[in-house]
């Protein structure tokens, strides 16, 4: 995609309340415009997580999913209708962005991150939104960008609850909050809001990233409790033998 240097009388009119935000402004938008930011999930997670970076003007949007949409998908999926059950998600995801916003670039990756393709994708973006939802993936993911220095947000659900990080080069990263895999357990829920309340969030990460603005949640984790309606930030040490250290 070609890069910008100027907004256009349309792109001003569209993205007006937040080109009009302090510290945001003309310049923020561009950035935003100008950035490739990678999805790895259409899912739960990735719904919103799409859709708000769709809505905010980000130029490039990859999403890299191998799934096809299910019926028991729709409770918390919100990127995709009835209509799409059977089709594949990244599909489905990539005509619903467009619907909302027809300037984007929208890259669709129809298979899921394995070892063999995840550094040939990861290496194309500048920011990487993890919305899976298994621990292979998530190592997988905070792995390849700790090797590669490209910053990500890590983003977990479970029942009511939830939680998220960025990891950019030189903070703590997934393997400093879990040395190993933890166990699989039961797939259980999540209540369908959950999703939506930590895909924001994690849309709003990768926005502050490309924009500087704001503070990231480097080492540190917030979790959110939606029962009691509680959010916590935790501190994330940097473990001395984690693999982020020995990438400097």
């Amino acid at each position: 995609m070609k890069s910008l240097n100027r907004l256009t009388e349309e792109e001003l009119e569209r993205y007006r309340r937040q080109v009009i935000l302090p510290d945001f402004g003309p310049e923020g938008q561009l950035k935003l415009l100008n950035s490739k930011i990678l999805v790895i999930g259409a899912g739960g997670l990735g719904s919103p997580v799409l859709l708000y970076l769709a809505a905010a003007g980000v130029g490039t949007i990859g999403v890299i999913d191998g799934d096809v949409v299910d019926r028991t998908n729709l409770q918390r999926q919100v990127i995709h209708m009835t209509s799409d059950i059977s089709r594949p998600k990244v599909e489905s995801a990539r005509e619903r962005m467009l619907a909302l916003n027809p300037n984007l670039n929208v890259v669709t990756h129809a298979m899921f991150l394995t070892q063999e393709n995840a550094s040939e994708v990861i290496s194309q973006y500048d920011f990487v939104i993890d919305a899976t939802d298994s621990f292979d993936a998530k190592f997988l993911i905070n792995d390849t960008c700790v090797a590669l220095r490209k910053p990500y947000n890590h983003g977990a659900i479970y029942q009511y609850q939830g939680q998220t990080m960025t990891i950019v080069p030189g903070t703590a990263c997934y393997r400093c909050l879990f040395d190993s895999m933890p166990e699989k357990g039961d797939v259980i829920g999540p209540l369908g809001v959950v999703p939506g309340i930590l895909g924001t969030i994690q849309a709003t990460e990768a926005i502050k990233n490309i924009t500087g603005i704001g503070q990231l949640l480097t080492n540190r984790l917030l979790t959110f409790d939606c029962l009691s309606m509680q959010f916590n930030t935790f501190s994330v040490l940097r473990r001395h033998d984690c693999r982020c250290n020995l990438s400097i």
